[in-house]
């Protein structure tokens, strides 16, 4: 965790980092903005495959995120790294298979914070029993997978404000 005078590290990872890492870190850093907070924070996204790497979000994530006045601005495809796994204290999956690929990574290479689920932090009444964020790459639902990623980028702010004692303005 976070010494005290450091920033909260908090990484979303998806498979190619196009569509939901890239929708989430915009999301949660406009909460954290919104929050007050973002002096505290240092927020990326990243992807399992090197597929996409250089490559901006989706066109499909750039226009739901503008729907709702979000703009990923800047933001380019990465590859996760495993020096990550030792930089951030939140490493978010939006899925189970991208969650057991990066248990895999922690166990060869170390971890220095916690793996989370995004949709563990959801409110059940958004996600209805569901743990995975689906890939709007290939089903074209991008409004549905925001509200999932939505709900749990807030879930995740109130997870990391009661963890860490911070004043969540929201």
């Amino acid at each position: 965790m976070p010494r005290k005078n450091e920033p909260i590290r908090v990484l979303f990872v998806c498979m190619g980092n196009i569509c939901r890492s890239p929708m989430a870190e915009a999301i949660f850093r406009t909460l954290v903005e919104e929050a007050g907070l973002a002096h505290r924070f240092e927020i990326d996204s990243a992807g399992i495959g090197s597929w996409h790497v250089g490559d901006p979000p989706h066109r499909g994530t750039q226009a739901v995120l503008r729907k709702h006045n979000i703009f990923p601005d800047g933001q380019r495809a990465r590859q996760i790294r495993p020096r990550d796994l030792t930089h951030f204290d939140y490493i978010v999956a939006m899925d189970q298979d991208n969650l057991q690929d990066l248990e895999a990574m922690a166990r060869r290479y170390g971890l220095r914070g916690q793996l989370l689920l995004l949709l563990d932090l959801a409110d059940p009444a958004v996600t209805n029993g569901q743990r995975d964020v689906p890939d709007p790459y290939y089903t074209g639902n991008f409004d549905y997978t925001f509200e999932l990623v939505r709900s749990g980028c807030e879930g995740l702010l109130d997870f990391i404000c009661k963890e860490q004692q911070l004043e969540c303005a929201r």
